[in-house]
């Protein structure tokens, strides 16, 4: 299984790169987030108070986009890195209802430690880190704990279905980081490798698109289907 605290994300100094140069590395990444509070007001948003969880949290920008939407929701957040989630503490200060557990995906499956069913599960950039099987196993724990009509949704990299249209996903990556850094004014070529480093990161074992859709219709999702793509980042999920 998946060893957390023998990967990157346990360095805090690999994860305080990741949050400052996230809106550069992540393509879209303000578009992405528009559409989770569509995804959210469209589907979830009505007159009780919900309850969200959210897996590998990070900094915790994701609540804290929700609580833009809707600020009554009750809030899970869950990372295995204590760095990320003290960021996300300070991000979060001042909203009622906030909870944090410091857990990896590995604590989540082998030690369930989700006690309680939520309306609305969410991951961002996080689960592309679990092998296949353990994605599948992932899934199976989410639907478990979704109450019925609750939903799911993964923003997260995935796996190309052919080389040639790899190479084109990673160029269009690149493209973007150029882009994004030059209207930004940051100097420097340290972002030039980006698309080989991601490649070469033992952390990163992304699957298709199609085998993650195929895995949660299996499980008993609804409504499954990828919600946005670009290259190789796509927002997919569905409803228990």
């Amino acid at each position: 299984m998946t060893d957390f605290s023998a990967s990157n994300w346990a360095n805090a100094n690999f994860s305080k790169d990741y949050r400052d140069n996230a809106d550069i590395y992540i393509v879209e990444r303000k578009r992405q987030l528009d559409i989770l509070k569509s995804f959210y007001k469209y589907f979830l948003q009505k007159n009780r108070q919900k309850t969200v969880l959210d897996l590998g949290c990070g900094d915790g920008i994701v609540i804290h986009e929700l609580l833009k939407v809707e600020e009554s929701i009750s809030a899970t957040l869950v990372d295995g890195s204590e760095d990320m989630l003290c960021k996300a503490r300070e991000r979060l200060a001042g909203f009622d209802n906030i909870h944090f557990i410091r857990a990896s995906f590995q604590d989540v499956l082998v030690k369930d430690i989700l006690k309680q069913k939520f309306d609305f599960i969410v991951s961002s950039q996080a689960i592309h880190h679990l092998t296949g099987d353990e994605k599948v196993s992932l899934f199976r724990n989410i639907h478990s704990h979704l109450h019925d009509d609750g939903y799911f949704l993964n923003i997260d990299v995935v796996l190309a279905p052919t080389d040639v249209l790899e190479q084109w996903y990673l160029r269009l990556w690149k493209e973007w980081i150029d882009q994004r850094q030059a209207a930004s004014g940051i100097e420097g070529n340290y972002l030039a490798d980006i698309t080989q480093r991601y490649k070469n990161n033992k952390d990163n074992k992304p699957d298709t698109l199609d085998a993650q859709i195929t895995a949660m219709k299996s499980i008993g999702f609804k409504d499954v289907d990828c919600f946005y793509k670009y290259g190789i980042f796509s927002i997919y999920g569905g409803r228990k």
